[in-house]
């Protein structure tokens, strides 16, 4: 479906929100069974939607843009961590829980859901103290 996709959007402009759209989806394809090919499509994804859709026209445009970015960088995250490289994954992680609480407040449920997922990773490299304070001190009084 991904492959589909793809084909279907090639021929449109970079900046055409379809084929960023078509090259996200043909990432997350390849990624449910070969990450290491999927790795470079999301980071080109990436690397588009952060050129072209990073500007908006009102401060919601702008919101709603920074959230589709945010999404494909998640996206590169889960495909590191299935690689086995969980050091960038939580570099990555950092930053998208960081951006989050910037745009939405540290009690949106969007923050708090990308901070549990943080702290879920902090929790899985054996940063067990890092963990427990993110969540105590951050994530419990904001929810």
């Amino acid at each position: 479906l991904g492959w589909a996709c793809w084909k279907t959007y090639l021929g449109r402009p970079e900046t055409d929100h379809a084929r960023c759209n078509a090259m996200g989806i043909l990432g997350v394809g390849l990624r449910l069974s070969r990450p290491e090919e999927a790795l470079p499509v999301l980071e080109a994804t990436l690397a588009l939607s952060r050129r072209y859709w990073s500007r908006g026209a009102t401060q919601r445009d702008q919101q709603q843009k920074e959230q589709a970015i945010l999404l494909v960088q998640t996206n590169v995250a889960t495909c590191l961590s299935d690689l086995g490289r969980h050091d960038e994954v939580l570099v990555l992680k950092r930053e998208i829980y960081a951006r989050y609480v910037a745009m939405l407040g540290v009690s949106h449920e969007i923050s708090i859901l990308t901070g549990s997922n943080l702290a879920a990773t902090l929790g899985q490299l054996g940063r067990y103290d890092e963990a427990t304070t993110l969540s105590r001190d951050q994530l419990l009084p904001a929810a």
